[in-house]
């Protein structure tokens, strides 16, 4: 099946999780209370889907160090359990996979279900455990969100339902939210990522006019979440006036009429824990006036992809340290027509300057997806 744009995608999402029983309550797990943007799109994706597609009431949420077990009972009835999406299932981030296996194993008397996921294990004693504690669950199900993942998942955890589906993060997929009502500059962004996912032998050394190398912008914030709520009014004053560099009067107003006038006020009101949920959208805002400024994109982000394909930038997209971004461009956007992968550093300069020459010549994006090596 062909994907040419974030709405196939995002129909995709809906055909894929309608596979599961509808639930009126639920609990929503693994909140990122740290700095990758990526991983709070995926966040307010879920969010969204299971309030307005699935109308189900999301009744407790925490991420790994803020649960409590006798808050959640306290809450969750007979609810099941979501574990929220990304690319965090294995051994390469474990505090994650810890919390991930902390709850499958305490909590067999009820479903669990992992959003789309990216699978990788380094080393066989840690698959081996999370194996026994997957295949131990009487009423597991995970979604993968890549092929590889996907048949991986399918040969190791075996007593598990197991779907293939693109990202949460494709819920937001016609969002009116998603415009920032800027035009963009004449500037190309190097979307690098510098963790250990980092590909190092795909660092691209580029020629490009009015070149700027940044992380996601958030990596600056400073979050106080799980603080005093005299810490967090400190944090986010710090925020407000340097971490974030909203000095600026341009990204100061867009960020104040990005929060005054969207239409989820009510819902996040009625989550469990509202803060929370507006610090993600708060994050949205941060990637969409960072990405929003330039007229192309070169990533080695699989949501650094994601957000372009969303908005429409031009961009190529580099591999990181495995399998994650080129698995999941061949398996859901190789036909978006905007993007070119490119595993060889050595082809990156030609390809921006292909997506350069198109994106002028042509008032909406038409160029052909392509992978090169």
């Amino acid at each position: 099946m062909t994907y040419s744009t974030a709405e196939d995608l995002k129909r995709s999402l809906h055909h894929v999780l309608g596979q599961l029983d509808r639930f009126e309550q639920c609990v929503l797990l693994d909140y990122p209370d740290y700095l990758n943007l990526g991983d709070h799109l995926i966040w307010l994706g879920s969010i969204f889907y299971l309030t307005q597609t699935l109308q189900s009431k999301i009744v407790y949420t925490a991420s790994a160090n803020t649960f409590s077990a006798s808050a959640m009972e306290d809450c969750m009835g007979n609810a099941p359990i979501l574990l929220n999406g990304g690319g965090n299932l294995g051994d390469l981030w474990m505090p994650c996979q810890r919390f991930r296996e902390q709850i499958i194993s305490q909590y067999r008397d009820r479903p669990i279900v992992i959003l789309p996921q990216s699978i990788y294990f380094a080393q066989a004693d840690n698959l081996k455990r999370a194996a026994e504690i997957f295949n131990a669950h009487p009423n597991l199900t995970l979604f993968t969100r890549d092929q590889f993942s996907y048949e991986f998942a399918r040969q190791h955890f075996h007593n598990c339902q197991v779907f293939l589906a693109p990202d949460m993060v494709f819920q937001l997929a016609g969002m009116p939210d998603l415009s920032l009502n800027f035009s963009n500059s004449s500037s190309v962004l190097y979307h690098c990522r510098t963790d250990r996912e980092l590909n190092r032998s795909c660092v691209p050394a580029l020629d490009v006019p009015n070149l700027v190398v940044q992380d996601w912008a958030s990596y600056g914030w400073v979050l106080g979440m799980n603080q005093s709520p005299i810490k967090r009014a400190i944090a986010q004053m710090i925020r407000a006036v340097w971490q974030r560099g909203l000095t600026t009067l341009r990204e100061w107003m867009s960020r104040q009429i990005w929060l005054s006038t969207h239409s989820h006020h009510d819902l996040f009101s009625s989550l469990y824990n509202p803060a929370m949920h507006r610090q993600s959208w708060d994050f949205f805002h941060s990637g969409l006036y960072q990405f929003q400024q330039h007229r192309l994109i070169v990533t080695n982000r699989l949501h650094g992809h994601i957000l372009s394909v969303l908005l429409g930038i031009p961009h190529v997209f580099l591999p990181n340290s495995y399998h994650k971004n080129e698995a999941f461009y061949q398996t859901w956007t190789k036909d978006i027509p905007f993007c070119t992968f490119v595993n060889d550093p050595a082809h990156t300069q030609s390809a921006i300057e292909e997506l350069l020459s198109h994106n002028s010549s042509t008032p909406s994006h038409s160029s052909m997806s392509r992978i090169a090596y």
